[in-house]
C-alpha cells in the first residue's frame, strides 16, 4: 500500500530529549529533598504525559497525593522551561527523512503527550518553520495517547484517511495509538524503549535508522 501522510511522536522518535527531561524532573525532586533517579529510569517514566511522569518519579506516597502532584507538576514545568533544548536535539538522519517525505509532498504532523507549550517551543527551535501541518500536545479537552482522537484530528486536517497514514513512535503508547486509530504502526528502535515492547504492542514495521523507512514503506 502507498501511504499518503506521516504523523510522528516527538520525544524518543524525532528528538532525543531524555537528558533534559531527567535533569528537569531531578531538579524538581531535589527542591523537595527527595531522591533523584538515573537517566535510564526516565525511559520508562516518560511517555504518558507530564502528570504521569510526576506520579512515577515522586516517592510513592507523594505520587498518590493528587494535590501534591499538581504542585510538583507546576514546579517541574518551570524547571523544564529552563531546560527545553539544553541537551535536546534531533536524532541523526531525522531531518533527511523529513525532507525526503516533504519532497514527495507527504503532509507531516506531530502528536505527543508532552505539554503543548513545551512541544511548540521545541518544534519551533529545532525544525524549519511550517514543516509540520499540525503539532498537538497534551492540552485541555483532548485525551492523551493511546486514545486516537488527536491523531485522527491531524489526519482529518490533512484530508487523509487513517488507513493511509503512517504513525511513528518509540513506545507501547505509540503503537497502541496507531492501532486504535487504524494507522500503520511504525516502531523506531533508536528511542526510549526496546524493540520487543514495540512488537508486543503491534508494530507492523520496525526501522533502525530514519532513512531505512523508504526501504520498507512506500510513500
Amino acid at each position: 500500500m502507498q501511504y499518503k501522510a506521516a504523523i510522528f511522536d516527538l520525544d524518543g522518535t524525532l528528538i532525543d530529549s531524555l537528558a533534559d527531561l531527567a535533569d528537569s524532573a531531578n531538579e524538581m525532586l531535589t527542591s523537595y529533598g527527595y531522591p533523584t533517579h538515573d537517566i535510564d529510569k526516565y525511559r520508562y517514566f516518560v511517555g504518558n504525559g507530564s502528570r504521569k511522569l510526576m506520579e512515577r518519579c515522586l516517592p510513592a506516597e507523594k505520587g498518590a497525593d493528587a494535590a501534591f502532584v499538581d504542585e510538583a507538576l507546576a514546579n517541574y514545568k518551570a524547571c523544564y522551561d529552563r531546560n527545553l533544548t539544553h541537551k535536546t536535539d534531533c536524532y541523526a538522519g531525522i531531518m533527511e527523512m523529513l525532507q525526503t517525505l516533504q519532497d514527495k509532498n507527504i503532509p507531516l504532523g506531530i502528536c505527543t503527550n508532552k505539554h503543548q507549550s513545551a512541544a511548540d517551543i521545541i518544534v519551533d527551535k529545532l525544525f524549519p518553520k511550517d514543516m509540520f501541518m499540525s503539532v498537538i500536545g497534551d492540552c485541555q479537552g483532548l485525551p492523551r495517547k493511546p486514545d486516537p482522537k488527536k491523531v485522527l484530528l491531524i489526519a482529518d486536517k490533512m484530508g487523509v484517511k487513517p488507513e493511509k497514514v503512517a504513525y511513528f513512535g518509540d513506545t507501547s503508547v505509540d503503537m497502541d495509538t496507531a492501532k486504535n486509530a487504524g494507522m500503520l504502526a511504525i516502531g523506531v528502535t533508536w528511542g526510549f524503549r526496546p524493540k520487543e515492547e514495540l512488537v508486543e504492542h503491534g508494530a507492523k514495521i520496525l526501522i533502525d535508522s530514519p532513512m531505512e523507512l523508504f526501504d520498507k514503506v512506500e510513500f
